[in-house]
């Protein structure tokens, strides 16, 4: 059978208002399939980059004033109820039911075929590896996994979805039951998971003149991403602030990432969150209107979004408006600061979901499950509490096991024999600002974890100075010192003086070119230790033992 993509001129279809375009997708699909038909020339080895879709010269509507800086004003009288739906993209070599390959950022439409395009007559088949990673996630999130669960077809059209429908799990989903251990400030929260579920992602649409449909001048469709596998995962509506929900998706991406399922790239979509926000008076257990947020790259924007809601709901309610909090879509205006609707909901939608015929139900033994489990790495909560045990402070732990390559450094560095303290200060402190400096995380540095560890313990012994380390420490960074420190910092003649003898004659040599000062120093204006301190450095070229050298330093200062 011919590939199926449809090629000829870009074709503009004209809505009067953005309202208007957005309440007619399913009429704007109906009149794609009517434009181009069956008589068009279809190929497999060109491809559609630049059809245009949708026109729309409307602009949103205007939202509420702006977020404020401070916690909602929920005061003592409502609280807020948030879930969070996240579309976690797994880290695949191919799309969940063929074998086009899953990467982001390639030439639009090149990465497609007839299965993830929907062509009459073609099967998907699941890739074994999407399994594994759902499996492996949902073991993490302490879920329970279904022996047996199975396909749906959830019925919908959207102009990048090619089939008219998507492959996901309805009623029996892979994963159910789980939940979260998350800190939020100095509390340790849990948060349920309600379920994960397997499914494909749709294509991606790119407005032309505007980041989102409202404002651009026509819409472009790219299928690379169409049919990538995602795991749906659906919390409890067990958050109650913007920073519950926050840190709730800071963790759960670090166990995404930590297990190597997803790189959690939220500004290229590997993480998506939809948030659902309602508030109602406290004590009361029927719930508010759900609003559903959606448009956020950054946890830090999840936050400002909720509490911006709630505070917008919380307004309205105690205005005497709280009608006008309605079940709707709204999404986060960066440079506003503010949520603007997008779409309003008249009820739940009716996805017409039906068992997918062209799949088996999925079936995990527990013997694979064993398996799954036996192969689990080591999830941001260890590695804290690893380094709890350690001694380290409470903020160098979260700092070292926020990011995956930071703690696999931090290890490697401990396993080459490195004190966990001053080589946390030199990760967390030089090295971690040269790394977002470069744009580049720690598994990419040329100064590996063993000279690091070198560098640290010259410095411990006292054959180099913390100063003679920041000194060499850039050209570490780039590489050199490759035949060990030691003899990189011997080559470069700063290995630092310890012998009290010749330390003393240095000082010697100073005091006797500064009499002024010693004279008003012995005279009462003890302030001038930091000259003499400047002067035998500058004198040493930093190469001093700076405990020895201030013994002897005041020795001979105070001397009578």
């Amino acid at each position: 059978m011919t590939s199926a993509i449809l090629t000829g001129t870009p074709n503009i279809l004209c809505v009067s208002t953005r309202t208007a375009a957005v309440a007619s997708y399913t009429r704007t699909l109906s009149r794609l399939r009517n434009t181009f038909g069956t008589s068009c020339s279809l190929t497999r080895a060109r491809s559609l980059r630049e059809t245009a879709l949708i026109r729309c010269t409307s602009t949103a509507a205007v939202a509420p004033p702006q977020a404020s800086e401070h916690q909602p004003r929920q005061a003592n009288k409502f609280e807020a109820v948030i879930g969070i739906e996240t579309h976690v993209q797994l880290k695949t070599h191919t799309k969940a039911f063929c074998n086009c390959k899953s990467l982001y950022g390639d030439e639009p439409n090149t990465h497609v075929c007839p299965v993830c395009l929907g062509h009459p007559g073609t099967l998907p088949v699941l890739s074994k590896e999407v399994v594994r990673q759902a499996v492996l996630a949902g073991l993490a999130l302490q879920c329970q996994i279904a022996p047996q669960s199975k396909f749906d077809r959830k019925q919908y059209f959207y102009p990048d979805l090619p089939k008219g429908y998507q492959i996901s799990q309805y009623d029996v989903p892979l994963c159910t039951a789980g939940h979260l251990e998350v800190q939020v400030g100095k509390q340790t929260k849990t948060f349920g998971i309600t379920r994960a579920h397997l499914e494909e992602d749709a294509g991606k649409l790119n407005h032309s003149g505007s980041d989102q449909l409202s404002g651009s001048a026509y819409s472009l469709v790219d299928y690379n991403r169409a049919g990538q596998a995602l795991l749906e995962i659906v919390s409890e509506p067990d958050m109650r602030s913007g920073q519950d929900a926050a840190a709730y998706g800071a963790e759960l991406r670090r166990i995404m990432v930590f297990l190597g399922v997803s790189d959690g790239e939220m500004s290229e979509g590997s993480m998506r969150c939809d948030v659902n926000v309602s508030v109602r008076p406290l004590g009361q257990q029927q719930l508010g209107t759900k609003v559903e947020v959606k448009n956020m790259n950054s946890f830090s924007a999840m936050q400002k979004a909720i509490d911006f809601e709630i505070e917008r709901q919380v307004t309205l309610i105690e205005a005497g408006s709280g009608e006008e909090v309605v079940q709707e879509t709204r999404l986060w205006d960066e440079g506003k600061q503010a949520t603007q609707s997008m779409r309003k909901k008249e009820g739940l939608a009716d996805y017409r979901y039906f068992p997918e015929p062209d799949l088996p139900p999925l079936e995990v033994s527990t013997s694979y499950l064993q398996d799954v489990q036996a192969s689990m790495p080591q999830l941001p909560a260890e590695f804290r509490r690893q380094y709890r045990e350690l001694g380290l402070p409470a903020a160098d732990v979260l700092v070292l096991a926020d990011e995956l390559p930071t703690a696999q450094y931090f290890d490697d560095v401990l396993a080459a024999g490195a004190p966990a303290k001053p080589a946390a200060n030199w990760i967390m402190g030089d090295i971690m600002a040269f790394c977002k400096e470069s744009k580049i995380d720690m598994s990419k540095l040329q100064l590996t974890a063993p000279q690091l560890a070198e560098m640290v313990s010259l410095i411990e012994d006292g054959t180099i100075s913390g100063k003679i380390a920041k000194q060499i420490l850039p050209d570490l960074l780039q590489g050199k010192g490759s035949k060990g420190v030691k003899k990189f910092v011997d080559q470069k003649g700063l290995i630092q003086v310890s012998d009290p003898a010749q330390i003393e004659a240095i000082i010697d040599t100073v005091l006797a070119a500064n009499q002024k000062q010693l004279k008003q120093y012995r005279a009462g204006k003890t302030k001038l230790q930091g000259h003499f301190v400047g002067q035998v450095m500058k004198e040493s070229k930093g190469r001093v033992n700076p405990a020895l050298m201030n013994k002897i330093l005041m020795q001979k200062l105070n001397a009578k």
